[in-house]
């Protein structure tokens, strides 16, 4: 049977996470009041994906953008919005160095999408323009891994879905881990069924490493954006974190100066 990329079925993306979008959009409101300078109403979604929050946000009433260079997930996404018969902007870009026309109220990027910038001075390029694309006041909420200096190399993460007779089972693993080159890779295995039909995907990327102190010197280094909040991967609001050791799934509200 042939193996399939993973990336070019975003419905089964959209399963394995739909349970998880609720908390995120609750989320993200509750940060536009609390941190936020002024009313949050235009959204910007890099690296959107299926654009499951694309189309959660613009079904609460917000317009928003999504980015993405993954034509399948963009074709998905806007087929999506059509039968929900929901507007937003779907846009074909690169996260690094996307310029919209005017600024956004705020900006998302979740679930480690940003780890995906591996090249040198990427991720620094990628703030800068998110910055350049936010209001003064504007957000940015920014999730992914902190990989502590203890962490176990070998890591492996499995979940589970079902959904309309659809079942998907996803097991990420690692295989192989080179903290000098601050990357690790990536092999994501995916299996979806659905009736009679059966689609097997394989599919290996890289992602950057963090430490904590890393990323407290990447902030450093795009002054124009300030750490307004610091939660993870619980999404509670009432319940900050700080920037340290302990901190792996880290979620960060950063505000444009």
């Amino acid at each position: 049977m042939k193996l399939e990329n993973w990336y070019d079925y975003p419905q089964y993306f959209d399963l394995v996470f739909r349970d998880e979008t609720p908390a995120e959009l609750d989320f993200f409101e509750a940060a536009f009041e609390r941190f936020a300078d002024g009313p949050v109403r235009t959204l910007y979604e890099p690296g959107c994906g299926s654009g499951r929050l694309v189309v959660g946000m613009a079904a609460r009433g917000y317009q928003v953008t999504g980015l993405d260079l993954n034509r399948p997930s963009l074709d998905y996404l806007r087929r999506k919005l059509r039968r929900r018969k929901l507007a937003a902007e779907v846009v074909e870009g690169d996260m690094v160095d996307f310029q919209p026309p005017q600024p956004f109220d705020a900006a998302f990027c979740t679930f480690n999408s940003f780890r995906h910038l591996t090249a040198p001075g990427d991720a620094e390029r990628h703030l800068e323009s998110v910055a350049a694309s936010l209001r003064p006041g504007g957000l940015y909420i920014l999730g992914f891994h902190i990989i502590p200096l203890d962490a176990d190399e070998e890591c492996t993460e499995r979940w589970r879905a079902a959904h309309g007779g659809t079942s998907v089972s996803v097991t990420l693993k690692v295989i192989e881990f080179d903290r000098s080159r601050r990357q690790e890779q990536i092999r994501v295995s995916l299996l979806a069924r659905s009736g009679d039909k059966t689609v097997r995907c394989r599919t290996e990327y890289p992602q950057r490493l963090y430490t904590a102190s890393q990323v407290a010197e990447l902030f450093a280094a795009v002054p124009t954006l300030e750490v307004a909040g610091i939660f993870d991967f619980d999404y509670d609001i009432d319940q900050p974190r700080e920037l340290d050791d302990d901190l792996t799934d880290a979620l960060f509200v950063l505000r444009r100066k």
